[in-house]
């Protein structure tokens, strides 16, 4: 089936976006591309650059929310879910998306780019709609069974989001040198790694200046 010329977009703009970054492609570049024949294509079919960002995202987090939906109905079903298989749920989901050939590895570096920006143009970790028969994304239901297994001052200081972040930044890295032979041993890796990250102790002087904090927003 020949694609249509929203789809050409798309493509076009997964690819410019991740060999030189968002903010380095013009959206005139993208129509040309994309072999748009009207010169106002993109404005046409998604308005500006949040708008492509979002239609990418949005063409694969799909599968991804999917395959973590089913993680976490399999771990809601175990009496104990260990910290590494919860690591796992956040990180092999979205894994999956080096091997494909759809665009795959060009959307985790779009991805990574997007999480490591302080003020994102769009927001990676919040889907514009939950998967089909689900309340909410994926990412937040993580987040939420993630949390009984984190130490409570951890869970203030945002280790959750660190750890979303730092798994998709080594997976946008990983995509940049795609496709490999086997990437089996750098995912699991990535989920050792993750689940070392969320149950890293808190140090005394970390605990201790945590609970300053709201003594020193308060005088502020």
């Amino acid at each position: 089936m020949t694609p249509t010329t929203r789809e050409r977009i798309i493509t076009a703009a997964e690819e410019l976006f991740a060999e030189r970054g968002i903010d380095a492609v013009s959206l005139r570049e993208i129509n040309r591309a994309a072999g748009a024949k009207s010169a106002v294509a993109v404005q046409y079919h998604f308005d500006d650059r949040a708008g492509v960002l979002r239609a990418i995202l949005d063409k694969h987090r799909a599968a991804v929310d999917t395959a973590r939906h089913a993680v976490l109905d399999h771990l809601e079903a175990e009496a104990t879910p260990s910290l590494r298989d919860m690591a796992g749920a956040l990180v092999r989901p979205l894994a999956a998306k080096l091997g494909d050939p759809d665009g795959g590895p060009a959307y985790l570096q779009i991805n990574a780019e997007l999480v490591h920006e302080a003020k994102p143009l769009v927001d990676p970790t919040d889907a514009a709609a939950p998967a089909p028969g689900r309340a909410r994304n994926s990412l937040h239901r993580w987040r939420a069974a993630v949390e009984p297994l984190l130490d409570p001052q951890a869970v203030e200081l945002h280790r959750r989001f660190a750890a979303i972040r730092f798994s998709a930044v080594e997976l946008g890295r990983r995509a940049a040198t795609a496709p490999h032979r086997d990437d089996r041993l750098f995912v699991e890796q990535l989920v050792d790694l993750t689940c070392g990250l969320l149950a890293a102790p808190l140090s005394e002087e970390t605990r201790r200046l945590a609970g300053e904090r709201p003594r020193r927003r308060a005088a502020s």
